[in-house]
């Protein structure tokens, strides 16, 4: 098996067809079908299920492209890293923060401190949940990510950096907690909240918190984006819950209450997620500390939980 092979069959399980992925390599369409069975023969198995409508790949064939993406972004990386050994870092990083989270008040920082300190590292930034986020780590798409913590996932590695208090995020209007920074969650659960879908570890953690005490969900809504979650608390039409940092970010103006939640306190981890099976490129370790270094100045002494009110 060389890595010829495996990025032709990577290719042609893109393409969804033999005649497509021949086209777009220019290589003759036998000599690349030649190439699968040379591949099938190696691991004896049946790699691709082929029809009129093209080539998909069978339960060992995606097994085996899960590896191939993992085993060229490798060499690549390697290449890349022997020609810049000695100079500064360079290439590009890919990073993702989860919504309902403080990234919009981190995101202009990364960008202009790695500016400052690598302007050879190109960042890509993005917003993505957790059901796929693993996934895109795993399969090399992603470098790094800044999420809520969901506990242990196979084929990545969490690195908390932050313990958080949950808050009531609400209208001004709300008729909750008046006069109070604090709301209780019995309170809290007495309003229709606004929160994202099943898969995201905020919501299992409110409604762990919540099914803990007997308390009802009284959901509103699920709302995966964050300008129309803001909308919609504008709106006075529900309220939802966040940690400080991603209130502070999301609602900085005056007519929002920020409560924090008591009896009991819920709390979630901020973690820095990257893969376990591979070292990070040289440039994206270098992104990886400058992150943390920002979490531990900006967060840490800000925002962290009081161990005792766990």
């Amino acid at each position: 098996m060389d890595t010829r092979k495996l990025s032709y069959f990577v290719k042609i399980v893109d393409s969804g067809s033999i005649t497509k992925a021949a086209a777009a390599l220019h290589v003759a369409q036998p000599a690349l079908s030649q190439q699968v069975s040379a591949l099938e023969s190696d691991l004896k198995q049946r790699l691709l299920i082929r029809s009129k409508q093209g080539v998909e790949p069978t339960a060992a064939g995606h097994t085996l492209y899960r590896h191939a993406q993992t085993i060229l972004r490798l060499v690549e990386q390697a290449r890349q890293d022997v020609a810049t050994s000695g100079a500064a870092p360079s290439g590009r990083v890919s990073i993702a923060i989860a919504p309902y989270s403080m990234a919009s008040s981190l995101t202009p920082q990364i960008i202009r401190e790695v500016g400052r300190r690598y302007p050879d590292i190109v960042v890509h930034l993005t917003e993505i949940f957790g059901g796929v986020l693993s996934e895109a780590i795993k399969n090399g798409r992603l470098d790094m990510a800044l999420i809520y913590e969901p506990g242990k996932i196979r084929g990545v590695q969490f690195t908390t950096m932050i313990v958080e208090d949950l808050h009531l995020v609400t209208h001004e209007d709300v008729d909750v907690a008046q006069g109070r920074t604090t709301v209780t969650l019995e309170e809290a659960s007495s309003l229709g909240l606004f929160l994202p879908e099943k898969n995201h570890t905020l919501r299992q953690i409110i409604e762990k918190g919540l099914a803990d005490q007997g308390l009802p969900l009284r959901l509103v809504g699920e709302v995966e984006s964050v300008p129309s979650l803001v909308r919609l608390i504008r709106a006075n039409l529900g309220a939802t819950v966040l940690p400080k940092s991603a209130a502070d970010a999301l609602f900085p103006d005056e007519n929002f209450k920020v409560l924090r939640i008591i009896e009991p306190a819920l709390q979630c981890k901020i973690a820095l997620c990257t893969p376990d099976h591979e070292p990070l490129s040289e440039a994206a370790s270098a992104v990886l500390i400058l992150v943390k270094e920002m979490l531990q100045q900006q967060l840490i002494s800000k925002y962290a939980a009081d161990p005792s009110e766990a």
